[in-house]
């Protein structure tokens, strides 16, 4: 098993007690976890009356709606793309299937900014689908013209602005950017420099000025200029990742970037200047806590206050307070652990 994700789902406003709500996913049933948020681990929602078929491993394999009013997770076993509506009580019964499924185990998922529009990536061919989205699955979309080459799509990311939408891989160029608008416009040119390896995940920064994505090869991150294309990639860090071939995110404030690695401390952070050479700063200290385990995934709270890791050991998914360095680990769940290796994971939005 590819060993890559954990997501931290933004949670829908209102919900968990006034607070976010924190979802990680698995690799073993009940596959979806979620928590009440509130500078800490509350208490774990009731599973889904329908589970997942399989496998959630993919840093974007859950992905809450903009309102929080849906969470979506793609998953390797059929139908591979499963949408619940979402409330303060936890999961409501799952949408119908769409009518045109994905082709095969998903690995990624993403909503539109506006909310009108879910994807998925996949590894069969054509590797990305597409819907309209409006409390349930409109007629998929037709593929782009220029289809991802690889045969492993792990991670979707739409643009802030929602104007185009970003798919990585497992082949070179291994990332293909395309417009978006209701749908797939002509792929962009590839970035002059290409990572040096198959993807991880895709990222654009909050202001979508930047985009970055993970790699298996050094120095595993890449970050671009982005502007209706790619600019010249900026330089690495002063202080390379350890094998980055996990999960990037940018602190909501675009201050900040983290990236999670195979080996320890699991977690890099630096902060970041968008529209310099060098973007990245001095790496900050290692948190005195480490994660347990190889991570897989990263997020930051919506409203940049905290900071979570997903990894392969129990407890599987380690968070602290964040405010320009890593603050003193917060206590780990005490309703309940996640089943398996934290995947995925994600907060619901503000």
């Amino acid at each position: 098993m590819d060993p890559n994700t954990l997501n931290i789902l933004k949670g829908a406003a209102g919900a968990g007690g006034g607070g976010f709500d924190l979802a990680v996913g698995g690799d073993t049933s009940p596959y979806i976890t979620v928590y009440t948020w509130d500078s800490g681990f509350g208490t774990k929602y009731a599973n889904p009356s329908t589970l997942p078929g399989g496998t959630i491993t993919s840093p974007r394999a859950v992905a809450f709606s903009p309102d929080g009013a849906d969470i979506a997770m793609a998953s390797w076993s059929s139908p591979y793309i499963l949408v619940y509506p979402w409330t303060s009580s936890g999961f409501g019964t799952k949408y119908a299937n769409p009518s045109t499924l994905p082709t095969g185990a998903s690995y990624g998922t993403a909503f539109s900014p506006d909310g009108a529009d879910l994807a998925v990536v996949h590894g069969t061919s054509p590797f990305i689908t597409a819907y309209p989205w409006s409390s349930g699955f409109g007629t998929k979309y037709a593929d782009p013209s220029t289809l991802p080459t690889g045969t492993y799509c792990k991670s979707v990311a739409f643009s802030p602005d929602g104007a185009d939408i970003a798919v990585a891989y497992n082949v070179s160029p291994y990332l293909h950017v395309y417009p978006w608008s209701s749908g797939f416009g002509t792929k962009y040119a590839d970035p002059s420099t290409l990572p040096g390896n198959q993807a991880g995940e895709v990222a654009f920064s909050p202001d979508g000025a930047d985009i970055a994505i993970t790699t298996q090869a050094s120095p595993y991150l890449y970050v671009y200029p982005w502007s209706s294309g790619f600019g010249t990639k900026y330089a690495d860090p002063s202080t390379i990742p350890t094998h980055a071939w996990g999960g990037v995110a940018w602190s909501p404030d675009g201050a900040d970037i983290v990236v999670t690695t195979a080996t320890s401390p699991y977690i890099y952070a630096y902060p970041w200047t968008s529209g310099t050479g060098n973007g990245f700063g001095a790496k900050y200290a290692n948190p005195s806590t480490l994660p347990a385990g190889q991570g897989y995934s990263c997020t930051f709270s919506p409203d940049g206050a905290d900071l979570v890791v997903g990894h392969t050991t129990s407890p599987y998914a380690t968070a602290y307070p964040w405010s320009s360095g890593f603050g003193t680990k917060y206590a780990d769940p005490s309703s309940a652990l996640p089943g398996s290796a934290g995947y995925t994971c994600t907060f619901s939005p503000a």
